[in-house]
């Protein structure tokens, strides 16, 4: 009988820590051509989870971000950090290394609109 407890609480345990552990979701709402040969327009949902760092990363081409819900921090390399909370809005600049911090209680949301590179991924991490 103790064995079965120690299982569910082992379980229990990594289900927990899964959670505490959190992410970020890039969901991708739709992407269409633009005017610019060679370049895509790619319209995304963006979550993070409480505390979530997104890591530091760059997108071949634009981010022009808007946030529905939460609050968190911007880091651009070369920049001073800038908070940013529910209707605020932020660019990127192609290439541009960044990342974005949950600060704030619960997820934080976004609606990205990327400008970048057909056939490249979304975002790369730094290196």
């Amino acid at each position: 009988m103790k064995l079965p407890k120690l299982i569910l609480i082992v379980m229990f345990a990594a289900v927990a820590a899964q959670a505490q552990a959190g992410t970020i979701r890039r969901t991708v709402i739709q992407k269409a051509d633009v005017s610019v040969p060679g370049r895509e327009a790619v319209v995304a949902r963006v979550e993070l989870d409480e505390g979530v760092a997104a890591g530091r990363h760059s997108h071949p081409g634009d981010e022009i971000s808007y946030v529905l819900e939460g609050e968190g921090e911007l880091l651009i390399d070369g920049e001073d950090p800038r908070r940013v909370k529910a209707g605020e809005s932020f660019v990127v600049p192609a290439g541009t290394v960044h990342d974005a911090v949950n600060t704030g209680k619960g997820t934080m949301k976004l609606v990205g609109v990327y400008v970048v590179d057909k056939g490249k991924p979304l975002a790369s991490p730094a290196k």
